[in-house]
């Protein structure tokens, strides 16, 4: 990870290298159904040993000895395997740098020792004095047969691995500057990280696909929402909706967090509103090739104001193949909204659903709105005869459709994780069919890392 304008690398200094052991508790992925992994940790930090205030250093990290290893399932294949990790930095300052390596791996067959590539950081040196630096937590990310993550976290104190003696060389006086975040005293210069498995890295933005406003100046947006009329006295029938930032959080196998805009449009017909749901272009990355037809969204529209319930709204499946790495696109999501009350009725995004499909094996991943949104559409309705006020409607099925959970038929299994695998071997017998769901449909990581929206 390069700390932008930082300056140039240090290696000026000879470089220094100290092994560390530490008890670590690893947790396998909520999908594998494993218990906790307690082991021992061993990490190999090389560093500069002298450098001056304003440098820029280079630290690695070598696992010599990952707390877990490969269960006794499945044989992980080459290039699979990408772990990113924690430094904490002390001494003279204080932060933390944040450590990434490649998916470069060695086939490691099943039952054994992980073995995983080096991990490197940068650090801008801005307070004269010695520096240590101390490995912490650390994740590790299997991209097949389904994206899955181990953290791993110390049970214990955990002893310097590397010091480096800063001397005062002119430059600013304040606290340590980290790749990937601001830490104590001092700002990133540039603050920006390369991507990868980290948590807590949602983004946010991009532009979406709007509807077509056809009701003239009556059309526009104000306090948040569109308010629409009833199409009474001037027969207004396109109500386009507003673009709203939403963050969803996910259950296993999906990502923490998703942050997509979304847009909720309206097309009146009779009594009822023909309703489509657009979110924003490249939300996340594909995790793996994915086949045509495999990825079908879904949306629970939250009805507020005077009417009450949900509306269901889905999308049609991938309509092309999508390649691993690649941005993907969620289809224009639609359904009906009969009101089942009169007055300002609000329609706000909700629950979104992937499902993904491959033969009979399917996975549905339910990712549920973090927090506060703002209604995308107001409409002025009439309650209809059987309308929605009070519970849910749907176009097709209701909208208590989604499985609380994200458990998974046919699904795959973890790569990492404890001795106990009798879950795991279940799992292993349909691992073969079972779809490369990422663990990033959004960043899931790769599908937990969510691409900006664009």
């Amino acid at each position: 990870m390069m700390l932008g304008g930082a300056g140039m690398l240090l290696a000026a200094s000879p470089a220094q290298a100290a092994d560390v052991s530490y008890a670590t508790e690893c947790i396998p992925p909520p999908i594998s159904g494993l218990p906790a992994v307690q082991g021992t940790t061993q990490v190999r930090l090389t560093a500069p040993a002298e450098a001056k205030v304003g440098d820029t250093v280079e630290v690695v990290w070598k696992t010599v000895q990952a707390a877990s290893k490969n269960p006794d399932i499945l044989d992980l294949d080459k290039d699979t395997v990408k772990p990113t990790g924690t430094l904490k930095v002390g001494g003279a300052a204080t932060g933390t740098v944040q450590m990434e390596g490649p998916r470069q791996n060695p086939p490691i067959p099943k039952n054994s020792a992980m073995v995983l590539p080096d991990m490197k950081g940068t650090l801008k040196l801005e307070k004269a004095g010695e520096i240590t630096l101390t490995p912490d937590a650390y994740s590790i990310n299997v991209s097949k047969p389904i994206s899955t993550d181990t953290k791993c976290t110390p049970k214990a104190a955990v002893q310097p691995g590397a010091t480096i003696k800063v001397t005062d060389g002119g430059g600013s006086t304040g606290g340590t500057t980290t790749a990937g975040g601001t830490t104590s005293g001092s700002t990133t210069a540039g603050g920006t990280t390369t991507g990868g498995t980290t948590t807590g890295g949602t983004t946010t933005g991009g532009t979406t696909t709007g509807g077509t406003t056809t009701g003239g100046d009556s059309g526009s947006t104000a306090s948040g929402s569109t308010t629409a009329g009833s199409g009474g006295g001037d027969g207004q029938t396109d109500f386009p909706g507003k673009e709203v930032a939403v963050h969803f959080t996910c259950t296993s196998p999906g990502p923490p967090d998703i942050s997509s805009k979304v847009t909720i449009n309206a097309k009146k017909s009779g009594g009822s509103y023909a309703l489509t749901v657009k979110t924003a272009k490249g939300v996340m990355d594909s995790p793996a090739a994915l086949p045509a037809g495999a990825l079908k969204p879904s949306m629970d529209i939250t009805l507020g104001g005077a009417d009450k319930g949900s509306v269901k709204v889905t999308g049609p499946a991938n309509a092309t193949p999508l390649e691993q790495g690649k941005p993907v696109d969620l289809s224009d999501m639609t359904g009906t909204y009969k009101p089942g009350a009169s007055g300002k009725s609000t329609l706000s995004p909700g629950t979104l659903t992937i499902d993904v499909t491959l033969g009979a094996s399917k996975i549905n991943i339910p990712c549920k709105v973090k927090g506060s949104v703002t209604p995308s559409l107001t409409l002025d309705t009439t309650a209809q005869q059987g309308g929605a006020s009070g519970s849910a409607t749907t176009g097709s099925t209701g909208a208590a459709g989604s499985t609380a959970g994200g458990t998974a038929s046919g699904g795959g299994l973890a790569a990492t994780g404890a001795e106990d695998n009798g879950t795991l071997r279940a799992l292993g017998l349909v691992a073969g069919t079972a779809i490369l769901l990422g663990g990033a449909v959004f960043t899931f990581t790769p599908w937990r890392r969510l691409r900006g929206t664009r």
